[in-house]
């Protein structure tokens, strides 16, 4: 059984972290990765209801950074320009000093699904949203939790 002693114990995303092919990314304020399931129906023979199975995923998720550098073009512009399809291995980690441990994923084949070469509003601190897809992961940490 899991244990939930405190609030405190709830994990901040003010103690995330991401890192872009072995780089940390400083100016990363979210973070989210998924993975969605494609099924399939199954019919039973004697059951009216249909059953689905999973036959793959696809991973997706999204990263907003506040705009402090130019990172994202000096990694992409000019080799998307040049019909390069760049991937990058992302490993994000959540992780709070009040938590039971923290979590870290390595995602694998990461693509991009867009350059934001240019998005600002006069009075708003300036953001980038990136949402991207990948083909694989690795759980490195998991949070337990459990009583012993």
């Amino acid at each position: 059984m899991a244990r939930f002693d405190s609030a405190k114990r709830v994990m901040s995303g003010s103690w995330g972290e991401l890192w872009f092919d072995g780089d940390l990314v400083s100016e990363v304020y979210k973070f989210q990765a998924k993975v969605t399931y494609n099924k399939k129906d199954i019919g039973r023979n004697g059951e009216m209801g249909i059953d689905t199975k999973v036959t793959s995923y696809k991973g997706t998720g999204s990263v907003g950074m506040h705009k402090v550098n130019s990172r994202m073009i000096h990694l992409i512009a000019e080799n998307i320009r040049n019909g390069h399809d760049v991937r990058f291995t992302f490993i994000g980690k959540l992780s709070d000093p009040d938590a039971y441990g923290s979590e870290r994923i390595r995602f694998k084949n990461v693509s991009l699904d867009e350059l934001t070469l240019m998005d600002w509003e006069n009075d708003q601190a300036g953001t980038i949203e990136s949402p991207f897809t990948f083909t694989d992961y690795d759980v490195l940490d998991t949070v337990d939790a459990s009583y012993e």
